[in-house]
């Protein structure tokens, strides 16, 4: 019986991508590129300067936690995918080959892996990123499965970083290691491919999980609208599609109820920063009673500590009912005690941009002008994404070939 690494990486050779799976290659192109170049001005462009090309751009892009999610993985599969891709040389179907087996590594990980403290887009995203990389070198199947596990050491990140720059860097560091294990791979280098069937049940993953049936990424991409965690999109939607009409100033408590497992990302309960906002529900909340639109703004150290969004914060109870399995698992339920001693409610189940309620080309291209990237990205391709990313983000492989 073959590996599991043996086993994607056949799938991963034959890949032969359908116009909708190159659809999907090109929106996540897109996206990813629109989301990193609104971070060209972070601090962490600074940090990450001396990082190679994979390292750096999948860093940066992370940053502002803008980047798509595949949902049943819990994985930012693109942020990885991409810039292994892009740092290789690669094109679409070398991103869709990395990016169908993140999911179906993230799948086989499942919710125990994440719920349990792992950072899941760093974990499925060494050995995915080896395969970008893998298949723009050329490498045939066997090597491909040698290029996964060689990437298994460098398959670690924890939830706790969440909120700081570790978060980011440590999706770069991921990157990085699958582009190095590829090119190892391709050098001769040998590794048992087994090694991931192992690395799989020690991090409490299932083998047997995976599954190389359907589309090349099955469940396809969530799109996040505002600039903040996954688990943050839904209650932040429901605000502000439902109760618009109401007064910060006015709102005396608020309630949140919601599946345990839709907020397991949400570390931060007394935020004082704009990273740590980003994974605050009792900020997230408070963002989206002050501002029209929770965007940038609103996810910066000033807009964290404004005196009226830690006054709301300090009035969110979040009522977690037992259970979930997802990021969206159930509904989220919102009530409000009004000062004049009314009440209101919101509740929703899939936040705009979710597979469910997929983005529009409207939608998309309002993201894209918010990032700044709309003359940038007009004729972007593949081939030419590395080189405006090498323009703006010059890491160092670009420094020693110079």
């Amino acid at each position: 019986m073959d590996s599991t690494a043996e086993t994607l990486a056949r799938w991963a050779h034959e890949l032969d991508p359908d116009p909708d799976d190159l659809a999907l290659a090109r929106r996540s192109l897109l996206d990813t590129l629109a989301v990193t170049l609104a971070a060209r001005d972070d601090e962490l462009v600074r940090l990450s300067a001396e990082l190679p090309d994979a390292a750096r751009w999948a860093a940066v892009g992370h940053v502002l936690d803008f980047d798509d999610l595949h949902m049943e993985s819990t994985t930012h599969i693109s942020v990885v995918c991409v810039p292994a891709t892009l740092a290789a040389g690669g094109d679409a179907r070398a991103y869709l080959a990395g990016a169908g087996v993140m999911a179906r590594i993230g799948v086989a990980l499942g919710w125990s892996h994440y719920s349990s403290g792992w950072h899941a887009t760093c974990t499925a995203g060494a050995p995915a990123a080896a395969v970008c990389a893998g298949i723009v070198l050329g490498l045939p199947a066997e090597r491909l499965a040698t290029a996964m596990a060689l990437a298994v050491p460098a398959a670690g990140g924890v939830q706790r970083a969440f909120g700081t720059s570790g978060k980011s860097l440590q999706v770069g560091f991921a990157a990085e290691a699958g582009v190095r294990a590829a090119r190892l791979a391709a050098a001769g280098a040998t590794a048992d491919p087994t090694a991931l069937d192992a690395w799989l049940r020690l991090v409490g993953g299932d083998p047997d999980r995976v599954d190389v049936t359907g589309p090349a990424v099955p469940g396809g991409l969530a799109i996040k609208m505002f600039p903040c965690c996954y688990a943050l999109q839904r209650p932040i939607s429901a605000l502000r599609e439902q109760l618009a009409d109401v007064e910060a100033a006015a709102v005396e408590e608020i309630r949140v109820r919601t599946p345990a497992g839709t907020v397991q990302p949400l570390i931060h309960h007394r935020p004082n920063t704009g990273l740590q906002g980003k994974f605050s529900m009792e900020y997230a909340v408070a963002a989206a009673l002050l501002d029209p639109h929770p965007g940038f703004g609103s996810f910066t150290d000033e807009a964290v500590t404004r005196p009226e969004a830690q006054r709301l914060v300090r009035q969110v109870t979040v009522d977690e009912t037992p259970g979930g399995d997802w990021l969206l698992d159930g509904r989220v339920e919102i009530g409000l005690r009004l000062r004049d001693g009314t009440s209101r409610e919101a509740s929703l189940e899939l936040p705009p941009g979710s597979p469910g309620r997929p983005p529009s080309e409207a939608d998309l291209a309002a993201k894209i002008a918010d990032c700044g990237a709309e003359a940038l990205l007009s004729e972007v391709d593949w081939t030419s994404a590395s080189a405006l990313l090498a323009e703006h983000f010059p890491g160092t492989e670009k420094k020693e070939t110079a």
